[in-house]
């Protein structure tokens, strides 16, 4: 379908704006279909399909402009013309990442007239798949370790096999492409399993890749930043509590677990814990061998690894231990409220909103113009400005989010350019608290403001408390017993919910 001309005087050359480059975008949709289409150009809009790009290939979009008119849809989303920058499905190595990083310095870098499209652009990509993502792709570094001396780090038999799986030439398999992560973890195991059970009885190597995922959903669910540290500890105690309350005492297949004590189920359903995404895989070291002996002194390996020692002991007593280690490692705790507790969410990355400032809305694709040139504005926020033929004024609402709060700033970077009125709704934006936490919470200050899960009113906010052994953010430091909670109500931070069915 045509797209709408937003009208405009035209320009001299010399007065043309001088705008940001369009970004590098990366095909996602959150759990969606590895493979996503791209189109042939019709007459009046998008015509047949073309072929399919792999879910995390990056691309340089572009606006395709016929007869002075960008192509969109009817409701005014472009369909955008693109260049590759790494293709998902045949990257294998380090040199993708390299790829990535320049592609995404240069683009910031340059300032253009206009985001048209070369005259001889011949496929596009729905815009609404594409969102402006900056980390970069992830591989394991080259090399091997040494499972014989992984072992011997070991403080019990099933900390001793994890460690050995992955210093593995199985699990040096996962990581080779970037996609299909998930399911090569899952075949890694089971042929490590295969092959080493002449030596180690079933159920303890069974074990073992239980406590392995565990641990993986862990300590990449945790911020890792916090490295060490008591409340780092707690929180990644939470998590692998929450792993074992969803296949101990009930078992959901919509949870991801298959059996009882299928530990591997639910700690990898993407549905649950978000980060076991195909794409997400692809940009952290989730599948990644990171116990290798060869990278202990290699960052940030080294503090993975300090992280992975310090939680292990506590994970496996949470997974196979008795109420009484669950007491015992959540002291002052109620044991029903402890086994109860399978939800939690993190407040900082829950959705953004912007309560104390007016007419912010979200543009997840749309085309400005100014006389012939046209923009693409997508993946962004804007502040509306005044209406005007066709469309509105507009200008980019920018925000980092930093420990105490979000950072705004906004900027004019798109001067005498209109967003087309079609994609502002001037409404929404409600359901936002301060800092995401309970509505009854108070703060003397406010640096965010976050949504709330819809389920946060069907259980009850819950303080878990651990004795950890500190050694700080860096996992350097002389550890150091200290009592810590995670959650309760007010925390920004971290909030574990218990009894939610």
């Amino acid at each position: 379908m045509a797209a709408l001309l937003l009208p405009g005087a035209l320009l001299p050359a010399a007065a043309r704006a001088d705008i940001p480059a369009t970004p590098v975008m990366t095909l996602y949709e959150f759990n969606g279909p590895l493979q996503v289409p791209y189109y042939h150009i019709g007459p009046d809009g998008p015509g047949a399909r073309a072929g399919s790009l792999a879910q995390g290939t990056s691309v340089i979009p572009c606006l395709v402009v016929r007869n002075g008119r960008a192509l969109t849809d009817a409701q005014g989303t472009p369909y955008v013309g693109f260049e590759i920058v790494v293709d998902a499905a045949k990257a294998t190595d380090g040199s993708a990442t390299d790829t990535f990083r320049r592609a995404v310095a240069e683009r910031k870098r340059l300032r253009v007239p206009n985001h048209h499209c070369p005259d001889d652009t011949r496929h596009v990509l729905s815009i609404r798949d594409l969102y402006a993502l900056e980390k970069a792709p992830f591989f394991d570094p080259p090399g091997r370790g040494d499972p014989a001396i992984a072992e011997g780090d070991g403080t019990s038999d099933l900390d001793r096999l994890v460690r050995r799986f992955h210093n593995s030439p199985q699990c040096a398999t996962v990581n080779r492409q970037l996609t299909g992560r998930h399911e090569r973890l899952a075949t890694a195991w089971d042929t490590f399993i295969a092959d080493n059970a002449a030596r180690v009885d079933k159920t303890t190597l069974a074990r073992a890749k239980h406590l392995d995922y565990a641990m993986r959903t862990a300590i990449f669910e945790g911020h890792l930043d916090r490295g060490c540290s008591a409340y780092g500890a707690c929180e990644r105690n939470t998590v692998v509590l929450s792993v074992r309350n969803r296949a101990v005492g009930q078992c959901l297949l919509r949870q991801g677990c298959r059996f009882p004590g299928d530990f591997q189920g639910v700690a990898s359903a993407t549905s649950q814990y978000n980060i076991w995404d195909a794409y997400l895989t692809q940009i952290s070291g989730l599948t990644a061998c990171y116990l290798r002996t060869d990278l202990s002194g290699l960052s940030p390996y080294d503090r993975i690894q300090a992280m992975y020692s310090q939680t292990v002991g506590d994970a496996e007593r949470i997974l196979y231990g008795s109420d009484t280690d669950l007491q015992a490692l959540f002291p002052g705790n109620v044991l029903a409220d402890v086994t109860e507790l399978r939800h939690y969410y993190h407040p900082p990355a829950m959705g953004k909103c912007f309560p104390e400032h007016d007419r912010i809305e979200y543009m997840s694709g749309a085309v400005a113009t100014r006389g012939r040139d046209h923009a693409l504005i997508a993946n962004t926020r804007i502040q509306v400005g005044d209406a005007t033929d066709g469309g509105y004024r507009f200008k980019e609402f920018r925000f980092e989010q930093e420990a105490t709060g979000d950072r705004i700033r906004v900027e004019d970077n798109y001067p005498g350019f209109v967003v087309d009125g079609r994609k502002v709704r001037l409404g929404g934006g409600g359901g936002c608290t301060a800092y995401g936490v309970s509505n009854g919470c108070r703060f003397d200050s406010v640096g965010r403001y976050r949504r709330t899960p819809g389920w946060l009113t069907a259980g009850r906010p819950l303080a878990l408390n651990c004795r950890i052994q500190d050694r700080g953010e860096s996992c350097r430091g002389n550890a150091r017993l200290t009592s810590v909670s995670v959650g309760g109500a007010c925390d920004i931070e971290m909030m574990p919910v218990t009894g939610v069915h």
